[in-house]
């Protein structure tokens, strides 16, 4: 049998809910990698947040993080870190210039956290734990050089007004996700142009001495196109965005919760 390298995305795809790694999944890939299989987790978390994850199924492999930000290994020190970050200028001025369709923003570097304004209901998607460093303010204020993403909450319906400043004065600098409305807000993701799942990937794949026809990705979200795009074999789970699911060469019949990274891995890994 030939190895497999195996990409999962986290929330939404591989864990049970948002803390949650069921046991029978676990389990199951720690099967998967006895028999020689990679397992590399793809997420759009911090390090901070997937690493008790990475521990848990007993990973050797890179990690990839903040969507392809920085890819790390932590047990391989032969393997080359890659971190890309963005500048704050642009970030600032997209601020500035957007400030009435503003509601709120946080923007990353590592462990560091640049919230604009202190709002408790954002904090389960900062993932606070004792590593992270809040900083509440302004971001014109208080943002250090270079970031490596962020999340702007616009206010309903004025996220595509953000996104067409973005591809007016900062094409190929900045580019931005737009997950839709959530709630009565639109949100928007910021990031490189250089940062995404599949370049990641990619990287990964090439230091792993895997073919992309004996790759297998799974995801759920817009940040997971080139991650599916650039496997042999890309899956969207049953709870994916239906965008994802039109670009999938395989739309799971099972949601997140129903265990779909088994119950494909089980006929592909057999073949």
């Amino acid at each position: 049998m030939k190895k497999k390298l195996i990409a999962l995305d986290m929330d939404g795809t591989l864990l049970y809910d948002w803390s949650t790694l069921h046991p029978q999944t676990k389990d199951y890939l720690l099967k998967v990698q006895s028999q020689g299989h990679y397992i590399v987790l793809a997420t759009g978390r911090p390090y901070r947040s997937s690493d008790p994850y990475y521990d848990l199924l007993e990973l050797k492999t890179p990690m990839i993080n903040f969507n392809g930000g920085i890819i790390s290994s932590k047990n391989d020190p032969q393997f080359k870190r890659i971190e890309t970050y963005i500048s704050k200028e642009p970030m600032i001025d997209i601020y500035r210039a957007n400030q009435a369709y503003f509601k709120n923003s946080f923007f990353e570097r590592i462990d560091d956290i640049y919230l604009h304004e202190d709002e408790e209901s954002l904090y389960p998607f900062l993932h606070l734990n004792e590593l992270a460093n809040l900083v509440i303010g302004p971001i014109d204020q208080t943002l250090p050089d270079e970031v490596n993403g962020g999340i702007v909450i616009a206010k309903h319906g004025q996220g595509p007004l953000i996104e067409a400043y973005i591809k007016k004065q900062w094409k190929g600098i900045v580019d931005s996700r737009n997950w839709d409305e959530i709630g009565e807000f639109d949100i928007l993701e910021l990031y490189t142009p250089k940062t995404n799942k599949g370049l990641a990937l990619e990287y990964v794949a090439q230091y792993l001495n895997i073919e992309r026809e004996d790759i297998i990705a799974f995801g759920d979200g817009i940040n997971d196109f080139e991650l599916l795009t650039y496997a042999g074999i890309g899956i969207a789970v049953e709870n994916a965005h239906p965008e994802l699911k039109k670009l999938a060469d395989i739309v799971s019949p099972k949601n997140h919760q129903q265990f779909p990274i088994e119950y494909h891995l089980n006929e592909l890994l057999s073949e």
